[in-house]
């Protein structure tokens, strides 16, 4: 029995643009404080459909980010009854193996677990995440040569792989919840489609 997950995904840190975390770099903070959505457009766990389903991170590192464990609180969405709710637990605990178990090695401690209202949205060269009293993400598309996107291939520390992250910068990170509390601004954004398979 496998999974299949399709659709787009965008995150937002604490570091200057562009990220040094995703070449394996020190944050440019010391540590690293980042907000992570998936939009599922297409997903399937044998016969449980998770098409349109939203799901979230919040991720803080005390240091270089593959070399020191993460603590994670997850989000779920409201949306989800509980079959589909069970297939996204496996998926992102990295549980249901693919790319996400491998994510899954960075995890040291998990904060807490939430099935919450998740709006993710995508218009005019911007991604934004809300879940309310809780988080407010938006990040907008940097321009580079020719006023086109600036893209980055083959990066190390990758949520995405296969498909190249497209900089971003944040108008706003604001986040509050298990004792983390975050409001910036001006911040790294990425985003690119995503796709995910494994076996149960």
């Amino acid at each position: 029995m496998t999974w299949t997950l399709k659709g787009t995904y965008f995150e937002s840190c604490n570091c200057e643009v562009a990220c040094p975390c995703l070449f394996l770099s020190p944050p440019t903070e010391g540590e690293c404080t980042a907000l992570v959505g998936w939009h599922i457009e297409d997903g399937d766990d044998d016969g449980v459909s998770l098409s349109g389903l939203n799901i979230a991170l919040a991720v803080h590192s005390p240091g270089h980010m593959a070399k020191t464990q993460w603590t994670v609180a997850v989000y779920v969405d409201s949306r989800a009854d509980a079959e589909q709710n069970a297939s996204l637990m496996k998926i992102f605990s990295g549980q249901g193996g693919g790319h996400p178990a491998r994510l899954a090695t960075h995890i040291g401690a998990i904060a807490g677990v939430r099935s919450v209202p998740i709006e993710f949205t995508v218009a005019d060269g911007k991604h934004a995440l809300k879940i309310p009293e809780i988080a407010d993400v938006e990040i907008e598309t940097m321009t580079g040569q020719g006023d086109g996107p600036i893209t980055i291939s083959g990066h190390p520390l990758c949520i995405a792989p296969g498909f190249p992250a497209t900089a971003a910068k944040s108008s706003k990170l604001v986040y509050n919840d298990h004792g983390m509390a975050w409001n910036l601004s001006e911040k790294t954004g990425v985003f690119s489609p995503f796709a995910y398979q494994g076996d149960q």
